[in-house]
């Protein structure tokens, strides 16, 4: 402590600094708070609709897989009929 400044002045002094310390200390804990507040939100919500799409997402997929086999097997099938065709054309 200071000898130049008297006692009762030191003391106001020290009581507000740490009173202005707390007061940031708090604003600092209340703007982490929000942004973990915010994070959590963000998690949460999104997950509800997510699980609505994604069934809509999968059904999407199943029937893109299913008309893509049948695609696929089609083609293999007409491959299959010119292969053929072109064996018994090698035959004559």
């Amino acid at each position: 402590m200071d000898d130049e400044k008297p006692v009762l002045e030191q003391t106001t002094d020290a009581m507000s600094s740490a009173a202005e310390a707390t007061k940031e200390a708090a604003k600092t804990a209340v703007k982490k708070v929000r942004k973990a507040a915010k994070r959590v939100a963000k998690k949460v919500t999104p997950k509800k609709k997510a699980a609505k799409k994604s069934k809509t997402a999968k059904k999407a997929k199943k029937a893109g897989k299913k008309s893509s086999a049948k695609k696929s097997a089609k083609k293999s099938a007409k491959k299959a009929a010119k292969k053929k065709k072109k064996a018994k054309k090698s035959k004559r």
